[in-house]
């Protein structure tokens, strides 16, 4: 029973420490907020900046895979060019290599042990989170984290001593260590599915400095688990990118890539590459754990060689990571070139997901930026404009199943809006902190203008794909007649869409007749079609609930003739 409880235990406590690695890491991106992605976003002008900014990020959050979960969104939304996501994931690779280090002190056996000072961390932390300021909790909530994750780390520690301890145990772990090569295969698979199933490679790492401190595998077959872990780790990347566009898995396949090709190479040189960790952690007062046998050593030499094998284990990762970047950085492109054949762009469909002009931050004048954001803006619009297809594919769509698979998108398309509304307006507020006329300070008020009526065209979209799916749960549906005439209405949106298109490109825009005529045809639509609901209604021609939803639809579409007529005038206004 008391070995059923240990275990019971040791699964508590790393239950214990991936919760606080979870909570940790969410505090303290929630207390960043938008000023992280900011800083990610705008840190990418460059290879070595994108590799700076992973390392960064990656050491705050303490967590390579949140880094990687945040450039797939990133790219996913088509906020960051997919060669710059590269560079980041680069950096998060050492980034997270800090976390190794923080284990090794906690594993130093001396009086202080950062597990020592978790529970009253907890008494400090409760108090913050009892606060009612939402940065508070969240430093409260960072704080806890912290905590839970060392007391875990503490505890698993502790009892796996206990569990392991054992002659059998010893005597199972060195038949595994005794293949040779196969052993190096065998550890650096364990250490990949470990981490693959914990969803976390700091535990693996946590897992693999207990074995290695204790004595119960080598020096080398720890290696050969963090090797593993690379691997492991690249598996959460892929498996949130599946449900992604093509950039976002293009990221993900980056960053296995990546690692891949690390332990590839450090298996063809596995043991110089040991023999140069040796000499590195020689230099530093420490033995030799690729020539010093445990099982040999006198008592003094042992325990030297205890206290100094988790530095050693950090010190590997680091280098691994490091000499892995110094190589591949300057490979990117290539990288970039296999991914894009490993995951080809769809036939049928186009991305649309991505900033095309802005993403390297501004010019070196602000009137060449806002010449770059005006390209931008037009790209937007032309994303709004194929939202709106969509838009068209709901309300003809009879078939839930595949609505509900269109209205996906809707969603998709709003969320995709919102973002790069912001990443174009924190664009332009970057131009404004330059020195620009008169003329152009008119000409970025307009753009402000026609960004945030592009981002409602987005809501728009998603407020008629609510309208329908109330529709389809109340079992309604729109009669032959009330179809032919939302297809008109829609057939007079799209030629608004048209005229706006093309008034954002038109550089010398002098008149926007164009766009007053498509609105008044819409409104004129509306209405008609208002009139005609009016008479059907009370002739009991159609449903009350279906007409009312019909009548709900006809003034959203309405509302979108409303945003794009803005558009228009603020182009014309940014000219003048």
């Amino acid at each position: 029973m008391s070995t059923v409880l240990l275990v019971l235990t040791i699964l508590g406590s790393l239950g214990m420490f991936l919760y606080g690695m979870s909570l940790m890491s969410g505090g303290l991106q929630k207390m960043a907020g938008d000023s992280l992605r900011s800083f990610i976003a705008q840190m990418t002008s460059n290879k070595f900046k994108c590799v700076l900014t992973g390392i960064v990020v990656t050491a705050l959050v303490q967590s390579s895979t949140a880094t990687t979960l945040m450039l797939v969104s990133f790219v996913n939304a088509g906020l960051m060019a997919l060669a710059n996501a590269i560079g980041v994931i680069m950096g998060a690779n050492i980034g997270t290599t800090v976390t190794a280090w923080i284990f090794a002190l906690s594993f130093s056996g001396s009086s202080f042990s950062l597990g020592m000072i978790a529970v009253p961390l907890m008494f400090f932390a409760f108090i913050l989170l009892s606060c009612k300021k939402q940065g508070l909790k969240n430093g409260g909530e960072f704080i806890m984290g912290f905590a839970l994750l060392f007391l875990g780390l503490t505890t698993l520690r502790e009892n796996s001593t206990i569990l392991l301890d054992n002659e059998g145990v010893r005597l199972f772990l060195s038949k595994l260590t005794g293949w040779g090569f196969g052993s190096i295969l065998l550890f650096m698979t364990a250490g990949a599915c470990m981490t693959l199933m914990l969803q976390s490679s700091a535990a693996t790492m946590a897992i693999t400095m207990v074995l290695v401190a204790n004595g119960y595998i080598p020096f080398t077959m720890a290696a050969a688990m963090v090797l593993g872990e690379n691997i492991g780790t690249t598996i959460t990347s892929n498996i949130a990118a599946s449900v992604a566009n093509v950039s976002a898995k293009r990221t993900a396949r980056a960053h296995m890539l990546f690692n891949v090709f690390g332990v590839i190479w450090v298996l063809c040189l596995f043991k110089p590459f040991l023999r140069l960790i040796g000499i590195i952690v020689t230099a530093f007062g420490f033995p030799n754990p690729a020539l010093t046998d445990f099982a040999t050593a006198d008592p003094e030499t042992k325990k030297a060689l205890i206290a100094s094998l988790p530095y050693v284990v950090a010190t590997l990762h680091t280098l691994f990571n490091l000499i892995n970047t110094m190589i591949l950085i300057w490979f990117i492109p290539i990288i970039e070139k296999v991914v894009t054949w490993m995951v080809p762009s769809p036939k049928d469909t186009e991305e649309v997901f991505r900033l095309k002009y802005i993403a390297g931050g501004p010019l070196g004048t602000s009137e060449l930026s806002l010449n770059e954001a005006n390209q931008e803006i037009i790209h937007f619009g032309e994303i709004c404009y194929q939202g709106f297809d969509y838009i068209r594919q709901a309300i003809n769509e009879t078939d839930q199943e595949k609505f509900d698979a269109i209205n996906e998108k809707l969603v998709k398309y709003e969320e995709i809006t919102d973002r790069i509304e912001f990443e174009i307006a924190s664009y332009l507020n970057e131009v404004s902190k330059g020195e620009i006329s008169a003329a152009s300070g008119q000409r970025m008020k307009a753009m402000y203008k026609i960004i945030g009526e592009m981002e409602s065209l987005g809501d728009s979209g998603e407020a008629i794909g609510r309208l329908l799916k109330r529709k389809f749960i109340h079992k309604k549906s729109f009669d032959e007649d009330m179809m032919k005439r939302l297809s008109k209405m829609l057939d007079t949106v799209e030629v608004a869409y048209q005229v706006m298109i093309e008034n954002l490109k038109n550089k010398n825009l002098e008149d926007i007749t164009n766009a007053t005529d498509a609105e008044y045809n819409i409104n004129e639509c509306r209405n008609n079609l208002r009139e005609e609901h009016i008479v059907n209604i009370e002739n009991n021609n159609y449903d009350y609930t279906s007409g009312v939803y019909y009548i709900d639809l006809v003034g959203e579409l309405e509302k979108i003739g409303d945003f794009i007529i803005n558009i228009s005038e603020s182009k014309l206004k940014s000219i003048k």
